[in-house]
């Protein structure tokens, strides 16, 4: 009997969907019950955020704040899903957490979030700039909270690391990066990970796209609160300067809502 594989829309879907790993209550020390719920799994993780995000919003006003982010994660959960593999696990301020896994689908769940990254970067039209961290290992995918509220995500040691590689300063200077740790890469070339892909010339013929990417040396970081890490950097060559920026965007996007009279703030 064949194996149907199901494309799940969240981690939650996934998780009730499946046998736990755990399932109990335990005493969470005051005399109350604390229920335990997870289902563990080997995955890769993928955290990306928006490039000097501090410095980008500190003259837009909250209500432009809002639609620039917005406008970061509808772009990015779009080029994230092209792949079909990958689950948005989260977003946390101006980042996004996405986790990939073979129970998801994934052939290949490391080289399926470097390919994610990918199309975030190369379809980055109006250059948010991505730093990007990828790493893979076990994690669990369980419910966090209290019965006020739940929250459903992964957690374990690949999850930290992929924020930390996230943060790495990148060495080169391309519109984005994708950092990882070194001994994820085996002996992959750049081009079976990211095909460049084909064109045809006019006169016909087809030859191979350049490749706008460089996979750079090994080189080992320090890593906040963890032990140095020998890890490896792809950089998106070129930057692209679009016609207007999203900064630009949400300026006028808030005025246009202003005019519309779908704006009611003060000041």
């Amino acid at each position: 009997m064949s194996i149907v594989k199901y494309r799940y829309s969240s981690l939650e879907d996934f998780l009730i969907s499946h046998s736990l790993s755990v399932d109990g209550v335990i005493d969470d020390g005051w005399g109350a019950e604390l229920a335990v719920k997870g289902r563990e799994i080997q995955a890769a993780i993928l955290f990306a955020d928006i490039s000097a995000f501090t410095s980008r919003t500190i003259t837009l006003s909250p209500a432009e704040t809002l639609i620039f982010l917005n406008h970061f994660f509808t772009w990015i959960a779009a080029e994230a899903m092209r792949t079909g593999v990958g689950i948005v696990d989260k977003y946390i301020g101006d980042e996004i957490m996405m986790v990939f896994s073979e129970e998801f689908g994934s052939e290949d769940p490391f080289v399926d979030a470097l390919q994610t990254a990918r199309w975030m970067a190369e379809k980055d039209v109006f250059c948010f700039g991505p730093h990007i961290g990828i790493a893979y290992g076990h994690v669990i995918i369980g419910y966090v909270g209290t019965p006020l509220k739940y929250n459903c995500s992964a957690f374990g040691a690949p999850v930290v690391l992929a924020k930390r590689c996230a943060a790495v300063r990148p060495q080169a200077k391309g519109s984005a990066s994708i950092i990882f740790p070194a001994n994820l890469w085996n002996d992959r070339t750049l081009k079976e990970v990211l095909p460049p892909g084909t064109r045809e010339r006019q006169d016909g013929t087809i030859e191979e796209r350049r490749l706008p990417w460089e996979l750079l040396p090994p080189r080992t970081v320090p890593m906040k609160n963890l032990p140095e890490l020998e890890i490896r950097e792809i950089d998106k060559l070129g930057t692209w300067f679009p016609d207007q920026s999203p900064e630009d965007r949400a300026r006028e996007a808030l005025e246009n809502l202003r005019q519309a009279g779908a704006v009611r703030l003060e000041g």
